[in-house]
């Protein structure tokens, strides 16, 4: 994640250097034709050929500091103005728009050779120009927002993810930072600490009741607000969502231009916001204690931190392997059977389709996460070893309720390791040979000679199965209604 983030900045540094050249060229001109002077007027004035000038006008030069101020002295202005960066006419700013266009993709896969932008090209014609540019960028992204890339990006980041044990050292860092900053002490965060970072971030939180329905919440980042919904139900906690939003700005997201970068920031975004719930510097000696104590609890973590069982599961197994020194695997299975959610390091094999891809795939009936659905006592956490073809592994799990549905998550070890928590003296047992054999995912052989020529299910298929992924840079969001809400809540 740190590669993906350095390298997002140093794309940004490029781009605001080819942009400044492009603008300063365009206001020299600018100024130049509102004087009434010709480019070899100018090019006497400073003495310079007409052809440098053109280039520079043109963004394909940048002009030294001292031809700068010779430029400024001959247009009657000063170097400051030149370098202001206050809005272009209309006219500049297509032109701009189109230079930079022509050296993107787009053009390149048209294979459109970049062409002078003459003053005799009607400004109609770079609007027209723009508008088919950004309607080709649109389906072009709409074509590539299929299941099969969501679950090509899935696959790629579990991997990355397996690669660094689920650990990131320049996120834990990220979190520090934040927390020293507002001299939080260690513990729990409080809904306070949580305002504190929005301030020192610049935000201030506003709570409405009409945020839009695709969205957690809406950042106005000319204005620094945070819109959050005031309709919080009693089981949601506060703070997520009010951390959630601003780690993207903690990280500096900026818009995603693929569902892997799209993907990648939602898990950043996750993994930060768990990290100032629950402090690295704060939980890994209380975890290292606990292993020694041989009372490792995804509860217990829970119930210190106030935080949701699956925040709780999720940052056990960003500080397992690294400071447990403990493999781990974790699942979130909706009630349907269905895997959400998915990582492992423990070498446990979970059903995989043919890209390699966890999520989507139906949990084994015989494994924790399906077995918990069916035990009454929802109090308690559940506990289960299960024998599969890969050897042993224990699981912790619970059942959590969502607007989606009920899901349950659970956290599991090698049999080895389970000697380090509380729970290993279960007496539950199962046996899931999912990954290796048939299993479950056949009925038995009568049951399957007596019903399949005389059945016919009709199949309640999620909508999204067929469908292609939502498009647009935030999948699933409405921005005319984001930027509705936005205009209506603007101070004036």
């Amino acid at each position: 994640m740190t590669t993906h983030l350095q390298g997002a900045m140093t794309s940004l540094t490029t781009d605001d250097h080819e942009v400044d050249s492009l603008t300063m060229g365009r206001r020299i001109r600018q100024l130049r034709t509102a004087r009434g002077m010709t480019l070899d007027e100018l090019a006497t004035a400073v003495e310079r050929a007409p052809s440098q000038l053109s280039m520079i006008e043109n963004g394909r030069r940048e002009p030294k500091l001292t031809l700068l101020r010779a430029i400024a002295r001959a247009l009657g202005t000063t170097l400051d103005a030149l370098l202001e960066s206050e809005p272009l006419d209309e006219r500049s700013t297509l032109e701009i728009q189109l230079e930079r266009a022509m050296q993107g993709q787009t053009f390149q896969a048209l294979g459109i050779a970049p062409f002078r932008v003459g003053k005799t090209v009607p400004t109609e014609a770079l609007r027209a120009l723009m508008a088919l540019q950004g309607e080709i960028e649109r389906l072009r992204d709409e074509r590539s927002a299929t299941p099969e890339e969501a679950r090509r990006a899935n696959v790629e980041l579990r991997r990355l993810m397996r690669t660094q044990n689920n650990y990131f050292p320049d996120l834990e860092q990220h979190a520090r930072g934040i927390l020293d900053a507002v001299g939080h002490p260690g513990g729990p965060l409080t809904q306070r600490t949580a305002s504190d970072i929005a301030a020192h971030l610049g935000f201030t939180l506003h709570y409405v009741s009409d945020l839009p329905q695709t969205t957690r919440s809406v950042a106005d980042i000319k204005n620094g607000r945070l819109y959050l919904s005031s309709r919080v139900t009693a089981k949601a906690d506060p703070r997520t969502a009010v951390l959630q939003a601003l780690s993207s700005r903690i990280l500096g997201h900026s818009e995603p231009h693929s569902y892997a970068e799209f993907l990648r920031q939602r898990v950043e975004t996750n993994y930060l916001t768990g990290a100032l719930l629950i402090p690295e510097a704060h939980v890994a000696p209380a975890l290292q204690d606990a292993k020694a104590r041989r009372a490792l609890s995804i509860e217990d973590l829970r119930d210190t931190y106030s935080v949701s069982y699956e925040t709780a599961a999720h940052r056990f197994t960003n500080l397992a392997t690294m400071h447990l020194d403990i493999p781990v695997h974790f699942l979130k299975v909706h009630e349907s059977g269905t895997i959400t959610k998915a990582y492992e390091n423990d070498d446990v094999n979970f059903p995989t389709d043919g890209l390699g891809s966890i999520e989507g795939q139906l949990c084994c009936r015989k494994w924790t996460s399906r077995v918990v659905f069916d035990v009454d006592d929802h109090f308690n956490p559940y506990y289960q070893y299960t024998d599969t073809g890969n050897g042993t592994y224990w699981c912790t799990a619970r059942v959590e309720a969502s607007s989606e549905g009920a899901h349950s998550v659970s956290v599991g070890v090698r049999f080895d390791d389970t000697k380090w928590f509380l729970g290993r003296d279960t007496p539950n047992r199962g046996v899931s040979k999912h990954s290796v054999e048939v299993c479950c995912r056949r009925a038995p052989a009568d049951l399957e000679s007596a019903w399949r020529e005389h059945s016919w299910p009709n199949v309640r298929t999620p909508r999204t199965l067929l469908a292609t992924l939502p498009t647009g840079a935030f999948p699933g969001v409405d921005t005319t209604e984001v930027y509705e809400f936005l205009e209506a809540h603007a101070p004036r």
